[in-house]
C-alpha cells in the first residue's frame, strides 16, 4: 500500500477551502488533463457525507471509471471518499482542513493499493505514485490560486447549490 501525505498553506477561511474542495466543478476544472468528467451520482456542486460520485477520465493512455463515497464528514474540517468501484484494490483520501494564523492549512492522505499481487505492487512503485501524486499536487494549486482570488465565487456562489 502507498501512503501519499502532502500539506498546502491557503491565505483564505477555512469554509471556504473545504467546500471548494468538495466542489465536483473545481474537481473538474483541476483535472483538466485527464478529461475528467462527473457522470454519475452527484455530478455539479458540493459532494457530502453519504454521497457518491463517478468519474470517467482518461490515465496512461486508457479511460477508467472510479466511483468514490463519502465516507466521514465533519464540517469544515473533515472529509474522506473511499472507492467503492474501480480499478484499485484499495482507495481511499482523506481531506483535513485546520485554520491557520494567516487562512487554512490542507493535509491530504491518500492511500491506494493495486490490485494484481508483485505486479501491482510494481506499478504502485513504478507509475502510480508518481501519477496520483502529481494529480493532487496540480489539484492542490488549483484550489489555492481559486481560494485566494475572487474565482472561488463561481464554484460556491451559485444558486441550488
Amino acid at each position: 500500500m502507498v501512503r501519499i501525505n502532502l500539506k498546502t498553506e491557503i491565505n483564505a477561511p477555512l469554509e471556504r477551502v473545504f467546500d471548494l474542495a468538495r466542489s465536483i466543478d473545481l474537481h473538474v476544472a483541476s483535472t483538466d488533463f485527464t478529461g475528467e468528467q462527473a457522470i454519475d451520482g452527484v455530478t455539479s456542486g458540493r459532494i457530502g457525507l453519504g454521497e457518491r460520485v463517478t468519474w470517467k477520465g482518461r490515465h496512461f493512455g486508457l479511460k477508467v471509471k472510479h466511483t468514490s463515497l463519502i465516507t466521514a464528514y465533519q464540517s469544515p474540517t473533515y472529509f474522506q471518499d473511499c472507492m467503492v468501484r474501480g480499478l484499485f484494490r484499495r482507495f481511499s483520501h482523506g481531506h483535513f482542513f485546520e485554520k491557520t494564523a494567516t487562512g487554512t492549512m490542507m493535509k491530504d492522505l491518500m492511500e491506494f493499493e493495486a490490485p494484481y499481487g508483485a505486479l501491482g505492487r510494481i506499478a504502485e512503485l513504478t507509475l502510480l505514485e508518481k501519477h496520483l501524486r502529481r494529480l493532487l499536487l496540480r489539484r492542490n494549486h488549483c484550489i489555492k490560486r481559486v481560494a485566494e482570488s475572487d474565482e472561488w465565487r463561481q464554484f460556491l456562489e451559485i444558486p441550488g447549490r
